[in-house]
């Protein structure tokens, strides 16, 4: 039997980061491993070439430099996990891992808008909380100890 999936999406932000301490522990203690994802935007498909390889080639260096932090740290941590990048609206992609994936739950960083700032702000978190088909941990304010 293969361990559950907790599916942690990140944007770089230290919201992401304290989501990320979080779901080490709860994944200690589920026994869980952990897929890290980014969304990207989409690549720019009118470009030719070479334009449109040096796009890509940009976006998936940024995506790799912001992954490297967590990367490290999920090393640092022992946990296990893989990493994902995947073009797309991160509301509308993260619910869709966690459904093909039959993810046990996801875990991310938020900034704290309120409901109906994040209502009309159309707030990834917000999206997340309405359609994914696991329970969804929203992360905010302060680490505990690490």
């Amino acid at each position: 039997m293969s361990k559950p999936i907790i599916l942690l999406p990140v944007d770089g932000s230290e919201h992401a980061m304290r989501a990320a301490e979080y779901a080490i522990k709860i994944a200690r203690q589920m026994d869980a491993h952990l897929r890290l994802v980014y969304c990207h935007r989409p690549f720019p498909v009118r470009l030719g070439e070479p334009y449109f390889q040096n796009a890509i080639n940009q976006i998936m260096d940024r995506a790799n430099t912001l992954l490297e932090p967590f990367r490290t740290m999920l090393k640092e941590k022992g946990a296990t996990f893989d990493d994902l990048v995947i073009e797309g609206q991160p509301g509308e992609k993260i619910c869709e891992i966690a459904r093909i994936e039959k993810c046990e739950m996801v875990i991310m960083g938020s900034r704290g808008r309120s409901d109906l700032k994040g209502l009309f702000l159309g707030s990834v978190a917000h999206r997340v909380l309405q359609q994914a088909p696991c329970p969804v941990l929203v992360v905010r304010g302060s680490t505990f100890d690490r």
